[in-house]
């Protein structure tokens, strides 16, 4: 077993009792003292916290241990009821955002037209407001929120939350995103607490929360998210891999053979992004006399049917493939799930022709190479989940019982 419950039974606080019950490892008293090595009565003092604070209720009985019979267990559960989440994932140019249970079913949500080059005091106020909307829409007041979760189309630096020259968000680099988010909530919602902001990118939270939901028991899964730009997250033993300073995972700017002429919005030429994600398909496109100008318009053309844009998707799809061999080589993942506006039949069959051809089979022996199960949703229960994990781990919730005075 791992965790301070783990490693020391009698430092186990209430904060790691918590922890196993809501992972399911130990969901009895009985249970909780033998991961431990607490007695009863410890066990029951710690618990009596969290039902103090909301954090746990009882559940039905369990089977009855002994074979003499007896009165069954009584289950403990996490009570997701006692608090709820705000989320958003914004795109270059539309934005989602919603209320979430603490266990990640979405209450309310809404979609719609959010620029990020209309720059950070404009997004994140408008988020403000939509924030305020969806909790009266979901029922529940502001005093109920206990965190919100942002995702966003850039590196983000995971000790700041800010984001770190981000090549398709301009004016936000290294902008003050949780403060700015944070009063834009307080303005728009009575009542309103000082709640964490917690930010991360986009293809980090959507990567988060495919795995949690769809694949819990994958320990190498890899998301590549291919819409305006082409982003990657990496989860490993259930943790998304960051790199030191928020940097894993941009394959975007990777350059690939024959993409000398081609100019990405970082500056630099030859970068996959410019010749295979959404926006470059779009601006091929357009040369050729079809209206379309972003990733989300060639989707809608790939919908339709449309030639050009299947055969582009197509090539896209290997140049990405081509690129992927290489990651797969390097993380031997047990699941590649490709995601965002091109993530259809045409591209996924081009990924797949060029990472077969290339990667070695024993790194693709036991691969799966999938498309989202959660859609336009994915970054969303991301986001929300990042929140829920954040504020009750063993340290931290430790910490909000101390303030709760319990």
């Amino acid at each position: 077993m791992t965790g301070r419950a783990g490693r020391a039974g009698a430092q186990a606080g209430a904060g790691d009792l918590l922890q196993l019950v809501r992972s399911g490892r130990a969901t009895t008293r009985g249970a909780l003292q033998q991961a431990t090595g607490l007695s009863r009565a410890t066990v029951g003092q710690r618990l009596d916290r969290l039902f103090r604070a909301g954090w746990l209720r009882e559940g039905a009985g369990g089977p009855v241990g002994s074979p003499l019979g007896g009165r069954p267990s009584i289950t403990l559960e996490f009570d997701d009821a006692h608090a709820v989440v705000l989320a958003a994932d914004l795109d270059t140019r539309h934005a989602r955002a919603g209320v979430l249970s603490l266990s990640g079913e979405i209450l309310a949500e809404r979609a719609g037209t959010l620029v990020v080059e209309d720059g950070p005091e404009t997004v994140l106020g408008e988020l403000g407001v939509w924030f305020a909307g969806l909790l009266e829409k979901a029922g529940h007041r502001a005093h109920e929120v206990c965190g919100i979760g942002l995702a966003v189309p850039g590196p983000v630096d995971s000790d700041t939350g800010r984001v770190v020259q981000p090549p398709i968000m301009p004016g936000w680099d290294g902008y003050d995103i949780r403060g700015r988010l944070r009063r834009a909530f307080a303005e728009h919602a009575h009542g309103a607490a000082d709640v964490p902001v917690l930010v991360d990118n986009d293809a980090n939270l959507m990567a988060y929360g495919e795995q949690r939901t769809g694949h819990p028991d994958c320990s190498a899964f890899v998301l590549v998210k291919v819409s305006t730009g082409i982003g990657a997250g990496v989860v490993v033993g259930g943790r998304v891999y960051r790199g030191i300073d928020g940097g894993a995972g941009d394959i975007g700017h990777i350059r690939v053979p024959g993409g000398a002429g081609a100019l990405c919005r970082c500056g630099s030429y030859g970068c996959l992004a410019a010749v295979a994600s959404g926006g470059a398909v779009a601006r091929r496109l357009a040369e050729a006399g079809v209206p379309a100008a972003s990733g989300s318009d060639v989707r809608d053309l790939l919908a339709a049917g449309h030639p050009e844009a299947v055969a582009l998707a197509r090539e896209a799809g290997r140049q990405v493939g081509d690129v992927l061999a290489t990651v797969v080589t390097l993380l031997n993942p047990g699941v590649l799930m490709i995601a965002g506006d091109l993530a259809g039949t045409h591209f996924l069959t081009g990924v797949r022709e060029l990472l077969y051809q290339r990667a070695l089979p024993r790194s693709t022996a036991h691969l799966d190479v999938v498309t989202s199960r959660l859609g336009e949703r994915s970054g969303l229960v991301g986001a929300g989940a990042s929140v829920v994990e954040y504020l009750y781990a063993p340290e931290r919730a430790e910490e909000r019982l101390l303030a709760l005075g319990v």
